[in-house]
């Protein structure tokens, strides 16, 4: 069996890996892009990134945040998303040894990074990251639990009760603020959108297109909860609401004013992995996973 520390350190030199890839698929899949075809290169000249110049973290210090070719800055962002993986594998390896879950994890997380990231450029949440990690989690995450002695039952109903929760949740309140807001006449920017008409009843947008909120968060939530189960949605939206009151003031007080949004993926985000990292017992809430 591999010796705790040693595990860490390699799930740290993973992350930092991943980060890199996780760095390719930020910036391309929003975009229609391949994440595989063409190889690194950089945004600005298009010359290909030599192997020994895209090293994680380290690349970026001792090329100064520039392009060796072009000397075209090179967002600081880069080296961060490195980090934080690096951070996070290393995290979930103390957290779960070695084991089976702590890759699972670790896949977790990586998605989450992603989905975050582009969240806060595009306001939008894939769904090849929502729904592929929603088909991961229904599956694998089941597959590692009884491998480590859960029920085959027990793990699917943990899965899957803890998706339908989630995204159930958040498509609820989704759908009631939204037909408040169609019955009091209020419009957003995006929301019905300049010079339409609110969705017709009984209409997919009717039952998916929400103000204030992307249907994205609904399906990221159902992801999150198909690792996590029932009671770890709870302290995820617990968490991912405290995590946005907070920032949302910072914010307001950074744009002096309430009426710049955000996206609220990053906080369901964070708030999915303190739970992971950190859970709160719930009492007769662990009754329910």
């Amino acid at each position: 069996m591999i010796e705790p520390g040693v595990f860490a350190a390699l799930a740290g030199v993973l992350g930092a890996l991943s980060g890199s890839f996780l760095n390719v698929v930020i910036h391309r899949l929003p975009r229609g892009e391949s994440i595989v075809f063409p190889g690194s290169h950089c945004p600005a000249c298009g010359r290909a990134i030599r192997p020994w110049h895209n090293v994680p973290v380290l690349a970026w210090l001792w090329l100064r945040g520039r392009c060796r070719d072009c000397g075209a800055r090179i967002s600081a962002r880069y080296p961060l998303i490195e980090a934080l993986t690096a951070a996070l594998f290393v995290a979930l390896a103390l957290r779960f040894g070695p084991s089976a879950s702590a890759f699972v994890w670790m896949a977790f997380a990586a998605v989450l990074v992603a989905a975050a990231a582009i969240d806060v450029d595009h306001r939008i949440i894939p769904d090849e990251l929502s729904l592929g990690g929603l088909a991961v989690g229904l599956t694998l995450m089941p597959a590692v639990q009884v491998l480590e002695g859960a029920t085959l039952v027990d793990a699917f109903r943990h899965a899957g009760s803890g998706a339908a929760l989630g995204g159930g949740l958040l498509w609820s309140v989704g759908f009631v603020h939204a037909r408040v807001c169609a019955g009091l006449g209020r419009r957003f920017e995006h929301w019905p959108g300049h010079d339409e008409n609110f969705p017709a009843r009984g209409s997919l947008d009717w039952w998916t297109w929400f103000p204030g909120m992307g249907f994205g968060d609904v399906k990221l939530l159902a992801m999150i909860g198909a690792f996590v189960g029932p009671v770890g949605v709870v302290q995820t939206i617990v968490a991912a609401s405290l995590a946005g009151l907070l920032f949302g003031i910072g914010w307001a007080v950074l744009r002096r004013g309430l009426d710049t949004p955000f996206g609220f993926g990053p906080m369901l985000a964070l708030g999915a992995l303190l739970t992971v990292l950190w859970p709160v017992p719930l009492g007769w809430l662990a009754s329910l996973s």
